[in-house]
């Protein structure tokens, strides 16, 4: 037995460091390549207005909101409001007849700041699009007798409804919110238009939650281009 332990020692040493050799190795030493996509200027045209409110917001909706500025955006299609952060620093320019808005943070050094420079640039580039050009969303409906029609809201006619078959006993209902317009072209395509992309995703989910798509037979509620992998059934 005395003979024995000190070989199984002996091991354990020698394996120790082939260990935390390979655990070391697992990890690796190469610098995150960041977008860089807040230094990016952003230009927009002339029938865009955008007007900056340096007036620190005291009584915001949210909590995160609390001394921030206001930042509106006006295009042919709408209007947006976004808040921007204390530390954001907006720069309007003008380069060969164009407008140009530059983006940059008091210190990029901190990580909040660094985070939020980027974002706050693709938020106002996203408002822009949407004032100018707006955003279109297809929802495709899959499946046998699944079909879609918009039709005026029970009890209130002057807003419209979205209304389909999916295959329950029941026809399923969708009050169509405000700044959203739904059209049914096809029996079994939806199209959703608005200026506020996060709002139309967002009403193209709350659709799809009635027939998420399922991987068997691939059918259900797809918003896009979504695809989903087709799964074979385990056979006994």
């Amino acid at each position: 037995m005395a003979g024995i332990l000190p070989r199984r020692m002996g091991m354990c040493l020698h394996a120790t460091p082939a260990f935390s050799l390979s655990a070391r190795r697992t990890f690796s030493s190469t610098p995150a390549i960041l977008s860089h996509i807040g230094k990016q200027s952003l230009p927009y045209g002339s029938d865009v207005v955008i007007t900056h409110d340096p007036t620190p917001i005291m009584t915001p909706r949210v909590a995160a909101d609390l001394h921030s500025t206001t930042l509106k955006i006006k295009g042919p299609l709408g209007e947006h409001t976004l808040p921007i952060k204390p530390f954001v620093n907006l720069k309007f320019e003008k380069e060969q007849g164009d407008s140009l808005l530059s983006v940059t943070v008091q210190d990029s050094t901190l990580k909040e700041q660094r985070s939020m420079w980027g974002t706050t640039r693709a938020l106002i580039a996203n408002a822009i699009t949407g004032v100018t050009e707006g955003y279109t969303v297809p929802v495709r409906l899959v499946g046998v007798g699944y079909r879609a029609t918009v039709e005026p809201l029970t009890g209130n006619p002057s807003k419209k409804m979205l209304s389909m078959k999916l295959g329950y006993s029941h026809q399923v209902e969708v009050e169509i919110p405000e700044g959203i317009q739904c059209t049914a072209p096809l029996p079994n395509k939806i199209m959703l238009q608005g200026n506020d992309i996060q709002k139309v995703k967002e009403f193209a989910f709350k659709i799809r939650k009635w027939r998420p798509p399922e991987p068997y037979n691939q059918k259900g509620i797809f918003v896009g281009d979504e695809t989903i992998a087709k799964k074979t059934s385990k056979k006994k």
